[in-house]
C-alpha cells in the first residue's frame, strides 16, 4: 500500500504543473545520447506522448550529428567543426539532409506512433517552414550552413490544433531554392520565438551549465545573462554548449519565459524538469 500511496503523491505533485502548462507550447530540442540509447529513446517518446495527452502542445526539433558523422566515416569523409558548428560542403549537405530528414526524423515519428501518439515529421523545407540564407562569418566559411531568416509557424499551429506532435528536421531553404544545414539548437530557439512557446528545453549529454565543465557538483541550477557571459569569457562555456546558450538567450530576449538545459541521459528527464518541484539541470532566466 505504501508504494501505491507514493505513486499517488507523485501524481499530486505534478498536478499544479500540468494545470500551469496545459494549453501552452513547449519546444524540445532532442539530441545527444538520448538519440542513441534505446531505453532513453523510449523514455523521450513516452514523455512527449504524456505531455500531449495532458494538453501541452509539444514540438520536437531534433539533431542527429552522431549519425551524420557515422555515415561520413563510412564514406571516408572527415567531419569538421568550428565553434560547435559543422562545416558543410555540398556532399556533406546531401548526407546531412538524407540522414536527418530521411532516417532520423522518420524513426522518431514511427516510435511516437508505436506508443500510441500522433506525430508528423517535417523538414524545414516543408511549407517553407524554415527559410534561410548562407551564414556569413568574418573569418570562417561554414559552407552550406544557413542562418534563419524566417519561421513560417502556421503549419505548426495547424498540427498542434489537430493533436499532432510536429517533429522537425533542421534543414532550411533559401529564396533561391538552395538547401542549408541549420544548427538544431538555433532552429529550436527560432521556432520557440515564432510560436510564442512557454518553454524551450535543450537535451544534452551534460548535467547542465557547470562552472567546471562536466563536473556535476559545479552545476548551476539557475543562471542569468551576465553570469553566462562571464563563463563564456573564461572558457567554462565552449564548444557545442555555445550555440545552445546563445540560442537560449535569444529566446529569452524575445519573450520565451524560461529556457532549460538538462541531462538527456537521465531517464524521463523532461518530466522531471517540468513536473517536479526541484527539477534538474540549469534554468536560464
Amino acid at each position: 500500500m505504501k508504494h501505491q500511496i507514493e505513486k499517488a503523491e507523485v501524481l499530486i505533485e505534478a498536478l499544479p504543473y500540468i494545470q500551469q502548462f496545459r494549453g501552452t507550447s513547449i519546444i524540445i530540442k532532442y539530441g545527444g545520447s538520448a538519440m542513441v540509447d534505446e531505453k532513453l529513446k523510449q523514455h523521450i517518446v513516452l514523455d512527449t506522448i504524456l505531455m500531449r495527452y495532458v494538453g501541452i502542445n509539444v514540438i520536437v526539433v531534433h539533431g542527429g550529428g552522431h549519425k551524420i558523422t557515422e555515415y561520413m566515416h563510412k564514406m571516408d569523409k572527415k567531419a569538421v567543426f568550428l565553434d560547435g558548428m559543422r562545416v558543410t560542403d555540398a556532399e556533406t549537405m546531401n548526407i546531412t539532409e538524407m540522414i536527418l530528414t530521411g532516417l532520423v526524423n522518420k524513426d522518431i515519428v514511427a516510435r511516437i506512433h508505436k506508443h500510441g501518439g500522433n506525430a508528423v515529421g517535417l523538414s524545414g523545407k516543408d511549407g517553407r517552414l524554415i527559410e534561410a540564407k548562407k551564414l556569413i562569418h568574418d573569418t570562417h566559411d561554414y559552407g552550406y550552413v544557413g542562418e534563419i531568416t524566417k519561421i513560417n509557424a502556421e503549419i505548426l499551429r495547424t498540427l498542434d490544433n489537430s493533436g499532432f506532435v510536429p517533429v522537425i528536421s533542421p534543414i532550411g531553404i533559401g529564396t533561391d531554392g538552395v538547401t542549408y544545414n541549420i544548427n538544431a539548437d538555433i532552429a529550436a530557439s527560432e521556432i520557440a520565438i515564432a510560436t510564442g512557446a512557454e518553454k524551450l528545453i535543450f537535451l544534452t549529454d551534460v548535467p547542465g551549465i557547470c562552472t567546471t565543465p562536466n563536473e556535476p557538483k559545479s552545476l548551476i541550477n539557475t543562471i542569468n545573462h551576465d553570469t553566462i557571459n562571464t563563463l563564456i569569457a573564461d572558457g567554462s562555456i565552449s564548444g557545442g554548449m555555445l550555440p545552445k546558450v546563445k540560442a537560449g538567450l535569444r529566446a529569452l530576449e524575445h519573450g520565451i519565459k524560461k529556457v532549460h538545459i538538462i541531462d538527456g541521459r537521465i531517464s524521463h528527464s523532461i518530466l522531471l524538469e517540468l513536473f517536479t518541484e526541484s527539477g534538474i539541470g540549469t534554468e536560464i532566466v
